[in-house]
């Protein structure tokens, strides 16, 4: 049986995780190990503490011991703030430790996309707007192409991990744009698992959340890639294999 393991910065929407495993089914295990957050802030240097190689090492070393097939660190802006070489260099590390194929959520969005074959997003972020800008400069990085993007402000996941469901379609329904063709939602604080199906019957297009993309990544990773239902579109088309690669993005053994 496959096994992805995944990285998760404090506790916000870690609940997610179980709510995906149920929809996965009990073929592939996910693992969840929490790693430090010193201070919870949407903030660039708060960012790069949560992301760095003491903290991410020590949670990598857990997944090795339980014997995980794949390991993702799952926190997009944990990622996407150190650049796109600085965050190639911190999953080079996050391998190391774990003994396995890494990756990290801010590439999972990238490989999702190029999977999907979409070119043109909308970015929805609850994080202040230098932080979404820094993660639209990210995707532009790998080739993305951002037609437009919108920031909630929201300074801790604590506060994001809180937002009601209906209150979440609503922001993405509102920052959606008419030449985007899918809609990145980048906040692994923010709960999105019980609602993928809704926010795309909503838009009526491809949206990809942090969480959805991180196990979708992990997956992918530990060789489970074939298609199941009702977790959006992404995983409606499968995954490739872990030969994917957006220009040396991910370091898969």
């Amino acid at each position: 049986m496959a096994s992805a393991g995944f990285l998760y910065p404090g506790y916000s929407a870690e609940d997610d995780y179980p709510t995906l495993q149920k929809l996965i089914g009990s073929d592939v295990t996910l693992h969840l190990v929490h790693t430090l957050m010193r201070e919870d802030a949407h903030r660039v240097d708060a960012l790069l503490d949560i992301g760095g190689s003491d903290v991410l090492g020590e949670g990598a070393r857990e997944l090795r011991a339980l014997g995980v097939d794949s390991a993702v660190w799952a926190c997009t802006s944990g990622s996407f703030v150190f650049g796109w070489e600085g965050a190639r260099r911190q999953v080079a590390e996050v391998r190391e430790a774990a003994g396995v194929p890494a990756s990290s959520t801010s590439f999972a969005f990238v490989h999702a996309l190029r999977h999907l074959g979409i070119e043109r997003v909308a970015i929805a972020a609850t994080y202040p707007a230098d932080v979404a800008r820094l993660f639209a400069e990210f995707l532009g990085e790998g080739g993305v192409e951002v037609v437009a993007w919108a920031d909630r402000g929201i300074v801790t996941a604590a506060e994001v991990g809180t937002l009601p469901a209906a209150e979440v379609v609503d922001f993405v329904a509102a920052n959606d744009h008419p030449a985007a063709e899918a809609v990145l939602v980048p906040d692994t604080a923010l709960h999105s698992a019980a609602i993928l199906p809704s926010l795309e019957e909503r838009l009526g297009k491809t949206v990809l959340t942090a969480n959805q993309v991180s196990v979708w990544e992990g997956l992918r990773l530990a060789g489970a890639t074939a298609p199941r239902a009702g977790l959006g579109a992404l995983f409606a088309a499968g995954a490739p294999d872990s030969e994917i690669d957006a220009r040396g993005a991910v370091i898969d053994g």
